[in-house]
C-alpha cells in the first residue's frame, strides 16, 4: 500500500469557471461602452431639448422636460432665413463633393495603376500637402480668389479652394492599389482603355471608398466657417454656419430666447450630417474587391 503524499491530501484550490469570467468581462465591457455612449450623446440631447424649451433657464437633465415648443426654430428662421442658408450650404457642399469625387478618383487611379515618370515624387508631394494647415493658405487664397478672380460672394469662390481633396486622393489610391492586378491586365489585353477600365472595373468595386470619401468630404464644407466668412459679405450668400455666427454677433437681441434660437440653428446644421452617418454607416465595412476574382 503506497503512502499518501501531503499534496494529494490537500484540497484543490477553487478556481472560478471560465464562463463566469467571460460573463463578468462582457458585462464590464458593455457597462463602459454604455457610459461612453451616454457621455457622447448628452451634448446632442442638451442641444435638442434646449432648442425646444420656451426658456433655457432651469434643469435640462430631466428625462421628459416640460414646456417644449418649436418657437425657437421659428425665431431663428425669421432672423437669418434658415431655408436660404441651408441652400447655400447645400450648393457649396454638393459642389465640393462632385469636385472631390471626380478629381479624387482620376488622380487616385493614376497614382495607383499608371506608370509614369515622377509618380513617386508626386505622391510624396501629396503627403506633404496634407501636413500644411489650411489656415496658412487662407491669405494667398483670398487674394487669388477674391481680388484676382473676382469670385467674392460667389458659389464658385466658396467651392474652388476645396475642389481637390488630398485626403480623398490618398484614399482612392490606396483602395485601387489593393485591387487584383489581374483584372486590370486582362482588361488591357482585351483592348480596353484606362478610362473604360476605371469606369467599368475599378469604380464599381470602389463603392466603400466612394462612400467614405463622400462622408468625410461632406462634413468639412458643410461645417466650414472661416473661408465662407471671408469671401461672403452678402447675407443671402452665407452658408448656415456663417449665418449662425452672424446671428450670435448681431441679431440675438431680436428674439425672445436667443440661446434656444442658436441651439435650434445648431440642430438644423447637425441634422444632415447625423442622417448621413446613420444611412451609410453599414457600407463602410463592406467591400467587393474579391467579388471579381474567381478562386
Amino acid at each position: 500500500m503506497s503512502a499518501t503524499t501531503p499534496a494529494q491530501d490537500a484540497p484543490a484550490a477553487h478556481t472560478p469557471p471560465a464562463g463566469g469570467r467571460r460573463r463578468w468581462g462582457g458585462a464590464a465591457k458593455y457597462t463602459v461602452l454604455s457610459l461612453g455612449a451616454v457621455a457622447f450623446l448628452f451634448p446632442f440631447y442638451y442641444m435638442v431639448v434646449g432648442s425646444l424649451r420656451k426658456t433655457t433657464t432651469g434643469d435640462l437633465s430631466s428625462a421628459v422636460p416640460e414646456g417644449l415648443t418649436g418657437s425657437s426654430y421659428t425665431a431663428v428662421n425669421g432672423a437669418i432665413s434658415l431655408g436660404r442658408s441651408l441652400l447655400n450650404s447645400g450648393v457649396m457642399t454638393i459642389g465640393v463633393l462632385l469636385c472631390t469625387l471626380v478629381f479624387g478618383v482620376l488622380a487616385g487611379y493614376a497614382l495607383a495603376q499608371l506608370d509614369f515618370r515622377g509618380r513617386g515624387t508626386l505622391f510624396a508631394s501629396l503627403l506633404l500637402v496634407q501636413m500644411v494647415p489650411f489656415q496658412l493658405l487662407t491669405l494667398p487664397l483670398y487674394v487669388l480668389v477674391v481680388r484676382d478672380y473676382g469670385l467674392g460672394d460667389n458659389y464658385l469662390g466658396m467651392i474652388l479652394p476645396f475642389a481637390i481633396n488630398s485626403t480623398a486622393v490618398f484614399l482612392f489610391r490606396q483602395f485601387f492599389l489593393q485591387m487584383p492586378q489581374s483584372l486590370f491586365e486582362a482588361a488591357r489585353l482585351d483592348g480596353a482603355g484606362e478610362l473604360r477600365i476605371l469606369w467599368k472595373i475599378a469604380l464599381p468595386m470602389a463603392r466603400p471608398a466612394v462612400l467614405s470619401a463622400m462622408l468625410l468630404t461632406f462634413i468639412g464644407p458643410w461645417n466650414e466657417f472661416l473661408w465662407p466668412f471671408l469671401v461672403t459679405k452678402n447675407a443671402d450668400m452665407q452658408p448656415l454656419a456663417v449665418s449662425l455666427a452672424s446671428f450670435l454677433s448681431n441679431l440675438q437681441g431680436t428674439v425672445a430666447n436667443p440661446t434656444g434660437a442658436l441651439l435650434a440653428g445648431a440642430c438644423v446644421l447637425a441634422a444632415p450630417a447625423v442622417a448621413l452617418f446613420l444611412l451609410f454607416q453599414r457600407h463602410f465595412t463592406s467591400t467587393d474587391i474579391d467579388s471579381g476574382v474567381k478562386g
